[in-house]
């Protein structure tokens, strides 16, 4: 039996406990209770969520629990929550934090010296806040060890699905995900972001133009054929796709290419090479250069990354 404990405190924000629906999923499928989920608090009894909704809870207490999750809120973590999460490292096989609940970890001492993530609008905060934290702030979860952190909230759900994965295997991870109607997780270092939702383009005639780039990017693609796709002039297809999406059409398909670049690079084993020509930058040093514009490392330490995640 795994025991689960997610932690609660005043203020905390309910969708934290989606958590509990991926590991009640996984004992129907198993047939049996393989999880044991109990929400905690500092106090116990009623614990008033930032909604104003209020959930029972268990004092803390000396049960061992092999899993430890604490997600976010609007308040900052008493004195007894740090003490309690300092003095389960070690007792605990993995410790985990849902969006802003890293900051929680970070306060007592977990993160140090460790790879984390958090919300992406709070990632900057988190690494000025606590420097020995080495904040990756565009990762969906991040496996450090015993640690574990998810970005905003509905990552919960994919690391939950990571913790079903390592303890029941990816079969049943995948019914679960089935269950939940949830894509089966997507892998924690997959961006935060998606270039098409950053550009937000408002007409049918961009989103056309974009789709169409989306399905060439392999190929040299010009203005002229974006305004094509689009069934404007070039002049008036550059004038209407910047005043939409605030960037040039050029810029936006270099985001693309950045976008497909990296998925190749975290879930292929193909060589920088052929992944620089299929999603259309030529070769490897101009995709690099774009790398480095975009997430401040090259290709190599990205692929290097999502493998050690892969093997944790």
């Amino acid at each position: 039996m795994h025991r689960i404990g997610l932690i609660v405190f005043p203020g905390f924000q309910v969708m934290s406990c989606a958590v509990i629906s991926a590991f009640e999923f996984a004992n129907r499928e198993m047939g049996k209770p393989v999880y044991d989920v109990r929400l905690l608090s500092e106090t116990g009894g009623s614990i008033r969520a930032s909604i104003g909704m209020s959930v029972a809870t268990d004092p803390y207490d000396r049960t061992k629990f092999d899993t430890l999750i604490t997600g976010g809120g609007t308040e900052s973590p008493t004195p007894g929550l740090i003490k309690f999460l300092r003095r389960a490292q070690g007792r605990c096989r993995r410790i985990a934090a849902i969006c802003t609940g890293a900051f929680i970890l970070a306060e007592a001492g977990l993160l140090d010296g460790r790879r984390a993530t958090t919300h992406w609008r709070r990632a900057r905060d988190l690494q000025a806040q606590f420097p020995k934290v080495k904040v990756e702030e565009d990762r969906i979860f991040i496996i450090d060890g015993p640690v574990w952190t998810s970005a905003g909230m509905t990552a919960g759900i994919d690391l939950a699905l990571a913790m079903i994965e390592q303890d029941l295997g990816a079969d049943v991870a995948r019914a679960v995900a089935r269950q939940l109607v949830v894509y089966h997780r997507r892998a924690g270092g997959q961006s935060q972001f998606s270039a098409l939702l950053e550009l937000e383009p408002k007409s049918d005639r961009i989103q056309t133009a974009l789709a169409f780039a989306k399905r060439n990017l392999g190929k040299p693609l010009t203005v002229g054929q974006l305004a094509a796709a689009a069934h404007l002039s070039p002049r008036q297809f550059s004038r209407a796709f910047r005043a939409e999406t605030g960037q040039s059409p050029a810029k936006a398909v270099e985001n693309l290419r950045i976008e497909a670049a990296r998925l190749m690079m975290e879930q292929s084993r193909h060589p920088i090479d052929v992944i620089a020509r299929q999603t259309g930058f030529a070769d490897r040093d101009r995709m690099r250069r774009a790398f480095l514009r975009a997430f401040g490392q090259p290709p190599q330490v990205i692929r290097r990354n999502a493998r050690a995640d892969a093997a944790a």
